[in-house]
């Protein structure tokens, strides 16, 4: 306007009514270099995460920054995750004679999840997770698996951690077999089966496993087996141990396994 008209920098502000101390404001805000190569770090190490995990984790780290900045410097940097829209639009029914889990080991959640190595061969992958805590106490890929296989893990695992009451499972072979009916006959546990074609009868796990594939699975090569399990239980511990978890107020799973006995937040 002032170039068009060649009036003064008093004249348009007058005509525009806005304040000539508007005009003239110079930003004092400094350009938070190293908030944002904080940020950066953050992002280049936990690909998935989007930037209210950042936050959490910056509030650890004693940064005093409020959500809305982080919110506006994860955009400037281009941090942005894109998200599949997901297909489904109806709302799934779970089942009604199942209650929120109160305290830890009173209900496990196990599956399996498939990937391959480098060189193309398949990789299973069992997958369990404490509906309390959110705990996983394991992640064990083999080639194979039989259900004496899924015996020999959970002995080991429930010899380190505790025996869960129950262990929610789907209607695969190696969860129906023998040999995982008389291990749960023999320590006490019940295996609660998801209906057949029902995947939501079993969401803490799909939920888990959904988080596993994409900032594990998607983010490394399997080079051999060793190197999967290496790799898994590296991801294991960080979810464990570091990763903020939002249905328990952003906190690490393993912070509840010495606490309360309250349910989880709505």
């Amino acid at each position: 306007m002032r170039s068009d008209w060649k009036v003064s920098i008093r004249r348009a502000c007058s005509t525009l009514r806005i304040d000539r101390a508007l005009y003239v404001y110079k930003s004092k805000r400094g350009d938070q270099a190293d908030l944002k190569h904080r940020i950066k770090s953050i992002c280049e190490t936990r690909v998935r995460y989007g930037y209210r995990r950042v936050h959490v984790l910056l509030r650890r780290d004693s940064w005093s920054v409020n959500v809305k900045r982080i919110y506006r410097l994860y955009k400037e940097l281009g941090l942005q995750l894109r998200n599949k829209t997901p297909k489904r639009r109806v709302k799934a029914k779970l089942r009604d004679d199942r209650k929120p889990a109160t305290r830890t080991n009173e209900t496990w959640a196990m599956d399996f999840v498939h990937d391959q190595l480098a060189t193309g061969r398949k990789l299973r992958v069992l997958t369990m997770v404490d509906t309390f805590s959110r705990f996983s106490p394991a992640l064990e890929p083999r080639y194979t698996f039989r259900g004496i296989d899924v015996v020999e893990v959970l002995e080991r695992v429930c010899n380190e951690v505790g025996f869960p009451e129950t262990i929610r499972v789907d209607q695969g072979s190696e969860f129906v077999s023998r040999d995982l009916d008389l291990w749960a006959y023999q320590r006490g546990v019940t295996l609660d089966f998801s209906r057949p074609g029902k995947p939501t009868d079993n969401g803490f796990i799909e939920s888990f496993n959904g988080k596993f594939r994409t900032e594990c699975f998607n983010t490394h090569w399997f080079m051999s087996l060793d190197d999967a399990r290496a790799k898994m239980e590296d991801w294991r511990r960080d979810y464990n141990e570091i990763r903020p978890h939002s249905a328990i107020g952003n906190k690490a799973p393993i912070s509840r396994l010495n606490g309360s006995s309250a349910p989880p937040p709505a």
